[in-house]
């Protein structure tokens, strides 16, 4: 097995890689100290496993294996943690086991085990399922600090903070941010849920930042949309949408 450990802390990196070796259960053990640093490493090097940290400065854990799932070859997942409040959410990323710390080996014997005998097929239906609730933020650890997309063989990572709307076209939701845009399969609708504090709902289809609006401007026949700071676009603001918009412009 090829194995990932993701830790921000480098003694429990060294413990749990010790752990592994005495199983001779891996072939190659990589290490990562962040979960960006971890996004690059499974695209670079595409474990079986990851054993994950869920508390990690920036990226957490949950988050990461959000990400995973947009990946073509998704790893098993294997949370390890010292806080157990996080279990439930684990679970609900089809995570294979939930280790607390400090990791028993043969606990960890037995996650392993459980994660070599998942086949292809059900590691595609974990990616799927895994995909489907990336967008239950209550599930799955809170706000993302990224949005994530497949490009071609590239995995895209966008931070929210450059986001400035997201846009509903038929299935799909365009993201359009400050160095481009690309498509996302999340529905809206969770989006608004999950960065109500930080997008703000002008049409059925659209979601703006906040942090982006440049001005409310309304013409004669009282058709009203939002300009975007720093650019020429414009985003509708529907006649349904537009008091709630008025109120929270006042507040800005």
């Amino acid at each position: 097995m090829k194995i990932l450990i993701v830790d921000d802390e480098q003694p429990a990196r060294v413990r749990l890689r010790r752990l592994v070796e005495e199983l001779n259960i891996a072939n190659a053990i990589h290490e990562a100290s962040t979960g960006m640093e971890a996004l690059r490493l499974c695209e670079k090097t595409a474990p079986d496993v990851v054993l994950v940290d869920i508390r990690m400065p920036g990226m957490n854990g949950l988050e990461l294996a959000r990400h995973l799932a947009n990946i073509d070859a998704a790893p098993a997942i294997i949370f390890t943690t010292a806080y157990d409040e996080y279990a439930l959410a684990a679970f609900e990323t089809h995570a294979v086991d939930y280790l607390l710390k400090p990791i028993r080996q043969e606990k960890l014997a037995k996650a392993l085990a459980a994660a070599k005998k998942l086949n292809r097929v059900q590691l595609q239906q974990i990616q799927q399922d895994l995909h489907a609730k990336a967008n239950h933020s209550a599930a799955t650890g809170g706000q993302r600090s990224h949005i994530s997309a497949r490009v071609g063989a590239e995995l895209r990572l966008v931070p929210i903070d450059d986001v400035r709307y997201f846009l509903a076209e038929d299935k799909y939701v365009t993201v359009q941010y400050t160095q481009g845009q690309l498509l996302i399969e999340d529905p809206l609708k969770s989006l608004a849920r999950e960065f109500a504090d930080r997008f703000l709902r002008a049409h059925r289809n659209a979601l703006v930042a906040l942090r982006y609006i440049a001005a409310l401007e309304c013409d004669n026949h009282g058709h009203c949309r939002i300009r975007i700071k720093g650019t020429d676009e414009l985003i509708d603001v529907s006649r349904r949408h537009l008091p709630f918009v008025r109120k929270i412009l006042k507040q800005l």
